[in-house]
């Protein structure tokens, strides 16, 4: 490739059929300012939270905004009848703000099954790449409140108001997602243009050749951040979508200048812009996958309940020990989980996954001593087991994939510190070990019925 046409191609390799791959240490840019550090901290104990991708895409239950962009229509568009040129398609994508109407929509039931869930901190989607606004913005019609669409008398009519009080009063703290890119403004998409009706991912329009749509389109972006982190209550995280709006694309809507504005108001409010690297990606964010390794930055993986972050119709979900198995190898690696729960398009959250969702909260009653708080302890994960540290006691988690499987009385604990003290977490039982080379062997009582999801040693010296 051409030197020309490399930053262009490295933010559009970064994302596959809308899947977010993810920065590495090397563009890692650690904070400056004390505040920010001391969120960071705070986001590291954290562990777990609830990401929620929630609009008026929930009724045809397909992926949320990508069919929009001609582009991407080869993999976003199947199951939907959408003719030669998707044009009509397009229209009645964006007409579905005229029959977008959850009147079963919970805020308070929403906030008290993410409690018993054990969420720490709530990701929501305050607007896509659709454009559709998830709050009253005064920037755009285009919103849940609008006069068009039906739900804008209702009491919750500004979903994302309700939504953040509803959890900030369980203790849980409040992230907004943000698509940087807005594909129902003029400003960005439009077909004046060369292309015409034809839209990708980027402006209609080279940003460098038309400077002043572009500045229009920058000025818009900037009133709505701004309106989010001070009209919304406190604000603990931005998290940006949409990587391939960068200086690098020459789509730079200068972020920076906006969250720093921001933070006069929310300090410390750290800032998630995935996949651009730099000083305003506080944390990166492997999308639908976990590393190999810990990654020595702070990261989170955002991972589907079920198998997409929209709704979908007959949808499938993990159980709750798939999902207390994934936590713990997220954990014991040093990230956090972004858990993505799709509500319907009626308001309400899918019985499967609540079940799930209180299935991970009774698990973590009994154990998350040994998830929130903690730091990577080598050896990360070794012969089976998961290992977390916090001040002076090391947790040494034991798996178990099925309940069918065997729970052996000795467990060898590949742990090379010193230990004089191991006990049960869930039950604060002293066992009898003996220290080998590289580790310990452990004699644990004997295991009737089904295998747990998971057991925890505490090792102390």
């Amino acid at each position: 490739m051409s030197e020309s046409k490399a930053p262009n191609l490295i933010k559009e390799e970064m994302i596959e059929e809308g899947v977010h791959n993810y920065s590495t240490k090397r563009s890692y840019v650690s904070p400056t300012d004390q505040k920010v550090l001391d969120k960071l901290n705070w986001f590291q104990d954290q562990k777990l939270a609830l990401m929620m991708h929630w609009g008026p895409y929930s009724q045809l239950g397909i992926v949320e905004s990508w069919a929009l962009s001609d582009a991407d229509a080869e993999w976003s568009r199947h199951g939907v009848d959408w003719e030669v040129t998707g044009e009509a398609f397009k229209k009645e994508y964006f007409d579905l703000n005229k029959t977008f109407n959850p009147i079963r929509f919970q805020p308070e039931k929403w906030a008290a099954i993410a409690a018993e869930a054990g969420i720490r901190y709530f990701i929501f989607t305050t607007k896509h790449h659709d454009g559709f606004c998830m709050w009253d913005t005064q920037y755009s019609d285009y919103k849940i409140s609008g006069e068009d669409c039906p739900f804008h008398k209702h009491r919750y009519a500004d979903i994302c108001a309700h939504l953040f009080e509803a959890f900030r009063k369980k203790g849980i703290g409040i992230a907004a997602y943000f698509s940087k890119a807005d594909w129902h403004i003029d400003s960005y998409w439009s077909n004046r243009y060369e292309r015409g009706c034809y839209q990708n991912r980027g402006p209609s329009y080279n940003p460098l050749e038309n400077t002043e749509e572009w500045e229009r389109f920058v000025r818009f972006t900037h009133n709505q951040i701004l309106e989010l982190g001070t009209k919304y209550g406190k604000i603990d995280i931005m998290w940006f979508d949409a990587g391939w709006v960068c200086k690098a694309n020459n789509q730079d809507i200068r972020l920076g200048e906006i969250i720093d504005k921001v933070r006069t108001f929310q300090p410390g409010m750290l800032c998630a812009d995935r996949t651009v690297g730099g000083a305003y990606e506080n944390y990166v964010t492997p999308e639908q996958c976990v590393p190999e390794e810990p990654l020595g930055i702070p990261w989170e993986s955002c991972i589907t309940l079920g198998n997409s972050f929209a709704y979908a119709y007959s949808d499938t979900y993990k159980s709750a020990r798939e999902v207390v198995l994934l936590l713990i190898d997220i954990v014991s690696k040093g990230g956090n989980l972004a858990i993505n729960v799709a509500p319907q398009p009626d308001g309400r959250l899918p019985m499967e996954a609540i079940t799930s969702l209180k299935g991970l909260g009774a698990w973590l009653k009994v154990n998350g001593e040994a998830i929130y708080g903690t730091r990577v302890c080598k050896p990360y994960k070794k012969d089976g087991i998961a290992f977390t540290k916090k001040q002076d006691t090391v947790y040494a988690i034991e798996s178990f994939e099925k309940v069918s499987h065997q729970v052996p009385s000795q467990v060898w604990i590949p742990y090379d510190g010193e230990v004089s003290n191991i006990t049960l977490l869930e039950s604060n039982e002293r066992v009898i070990f003996e220290k080998k080379e590289n580790g310990y062997q452990v004699q644990c009582p004997e295991h009737d019925g089904e295998a747990p999801v998971a057991r925890v040693f505490c090792l102390t010296s």
